[in-house]
Parts: structure tokens; sequence; C-alpha cells
């Protein structure tokens, strides 16, 4: 990515406070947004901004719940209790709408949106998917996980053609690997283009996952 920063915005016209990464070149542009995970803020996901294609538009939105200072979720966490698909349905409400701005205020290409979620900003990338199909081109799962209760969206094949990518760490211990194999199922059971990867490797990716998920990416920019 080039050398400049990411602005912060937070003004009336922002739905979700976020950090933006513009293209020096005219639009409209392919975009990415970066949803981060539990205790996350709108700064942690630019870390993978170098797998990214330059000259993409990148936007990492700020979750609605504040857990404690500069710490943030997509939805109300009940220790115990993986969350369901309806629980992501005010985090989808937000995203939507965010998304839905972004050709106006950014020069957005609205037909070349995509995804790139990491751990519950996975979940919440593919609970807008399902909730509103067409709406994004392709989603990245960094070590992420499927809501529960997607019987009827399976039935559907809500995700049907979207590419997918799912990095999964086998020694992770937030997203076990036996849960993201079971998620990877049923994503592919609503006929996405799936790309399953494993990695030894904790709740984070490793260098070989950086590596696979620069080159999906390039995958997509070359379409």
């Amino acid at each position: 990515m080039p050398d400049a920063k990411p602005t912060f915005v937070n003004d009336a016209t922002a739905v979700l406070p976020h950090r933006v990464l513009k293209p020096e070149k005219p639009g409209p542009h392919p975009t990415v947004v970066m949803i981060h995970g539990y205790l996350g803020n709108e700064d942690v996901m630019w870390v993978f901004s170098q797998t990214l294609p330059k000259d993409w538009l990148l936007v990492a939105p700020r979750a609605i719940v504040q857990e404690k200072e500069h710490s943030f979720s997509w939805h109300p966490r009940q220790s115990g209790k993986w969350p369901t698909l309806e629980d992501f349905d005010t985090a989808v409400s937000h995203l939507s709408h965010f998304i839905k701005t972004l050709p106006q205020q950014l020069d957005a290409d609205p037909k070349q949106i995509y995804l790139m979620g990491f751990s519950q900003g996975a979940a919440a990338a593919f609970a807008l998917a399902i909730r509103e199909p067409g709406c994004v081109q392709g989603i990245a799962s960094l070590v992420g996980f499927m809501p529960r209760q997607i019987h009827a969206a399976i039935h559907q094949t809500k995700l049907a053609d979207l590419p997918v990518l799912m990095a999964v760490g086998t020694e992770d211990d937030q997203v076990p690997v036996e849960i993201a194999r079971e998620c990877g199922k049923a994503v592919r059971a609503m006929g996405a283009f799936l790309e399953y990867r494993e990695y030894e490797t904790g709740h984070k990716l490793n260098g070989e996952g950086m590596r696979k998920l620069k080159k999906w990416w390039a995958e997509r920019a070359a379409l």
C-alpha cells in the first residue's frame, strides 16, 4: 500500500466511525470493507492492508457496541454462547447502511465491494451477505465463523457463487478448528465458491496465511 495513512472520519456524514484510505487515481474504486473482531476498533485491521491490491479503496468501520475504552463488538456477547444469525441483525443494518453510502461519499464502485472480516467481524460479514444477497462480491474470513441457526439460508443457497476465502488456525483457542470446519461446510452448502485453508497457528494469520490472502485478493483484482 502507499505510504499514506488512513484518515479517521466521524462527522455528520458517517454512518459508523471509520478510517479510510483513498486511492490517488479517480474512481469509481473497487472497495474492501475491513471488519474488525471482538474488542477491536477501526485501527486494528490495517495490518492486513499489505495483502490488498494497490489503488483500491479501503475502509475500516468501528463496531456498534462499546465493550470498554477503545474496544467494540458487533453484538452484545454472551459468555459460552455462539451467536445466531439474528444476533447480528442490528450490525447488519448498520453495515448495510454504511456500505450503501460509500459510492456517494467515497466514489466506491457498488459493483466491486468486498468484505474482509476477522473473527467476529467475519461472522458479521457472513450475516450481511446472507441477509442481503448480492450486496457484496466476495468475503475473506480470517479465523472467523458462521453464525448459528442458518438452516433457511443453507436451504435457499444464500451465498450462491460468492467467492469466499476461509483462513483457519488449527491451534485456535477462540474458534476451534472443529467449529471452523463445520462453518466451512455451511458456507459451501450455501453455494459459495469456497477456498478453505487451515494453517498451523492460533487465533491469527501466519505468514503462509498472509501470502494466500494476498494471492486471493490479486485474483479478485484480475477479474
